[in-house]
């Protein structure tokens, strides 16, 4: 597990191989079950996740039992409930495994001080999460302009990969529509190809 992440860090990092040694010398290796919770809602987010394998998913739930799915994080990226953590006040969303899954966890306290110390580091974070910034806007745009037909598109289009690995309503959980509507709509494509 911390292989893969050293292979990670030297791809996308120009960081010594000493500074990658402190880095996963201070992360915390779990392996987690499909479905098992990493954060729920009104606990408070203490660690950044990096998910060397697997998929997480972000999501609230509505009071009729329902998701609303923020965000699904696969290998190689990272993941958290930003507010929670930054903040340290109880998760408005749930962080739980769509698979079995490794990951990586690292504490508040380490994190700031690895970002405090290493600028490398910290510019390598603050590129992701600028990236993360822009794809989220996007997002945006698309659930609130989108038609479900555009919406399911661009998911294919964006996450070709995720349509094997996921159930339906959990797909239509991120998109925004029932599970009738994704269902009509995946009908409608199929007739049409």
């Amino acid at each position: 597990m911390i292989d893969d992440f050293k292979d990670y860090l030297r791809l996308q990092t120009d960081l010594s191989e000493e500074d990658i040694q402190h880095i996963c010398g201070l992360a915390i290796q779990r392996k987690i079950r499909r479905n098992e919770f990493l954060l729920r809602e009104g606990e408070v987010c203490r660690h950044k996740i990096f998910i060397v394998k697997g998929m997480l998913r972000t999501f609230g739930m509505t009071p009729d039992g329902g998701e609303h799915i923020l965000q699904f994080s696969t290998e190689e990226n990272w993941t958290l409930d930003v507010e929670s953590y930054d903040n340290q006040t109880p998760a408005r969303c749930n962080i739980s495994a769509v698979e079995p899954s490794e990951v990586l966890l690292w504490a508040k306290a380490d994190f700031q001080n690895l970002l405090a110390t290493l600028p490398q580091l910290k510019y390598f974070s603050e590129l992701l999460i600028a990236r993360n910034i822009y794809s989220s806007r996007q997002r945006m745009l698309t659930i609130l302009s989108a038609s479900p037909e555009e919406k399911y598109e661009d998911f294919v289009n964006y996450y070709p990969g995720l349509l094997s690995r996921l159930p339906l309503r959990m797909i239509a959980g991120y998109l925004g529509i029932s599970l009738k509507t994704l269902n009509r709509v995946r009908h409608a494509q199929l007739v049409r190809h």
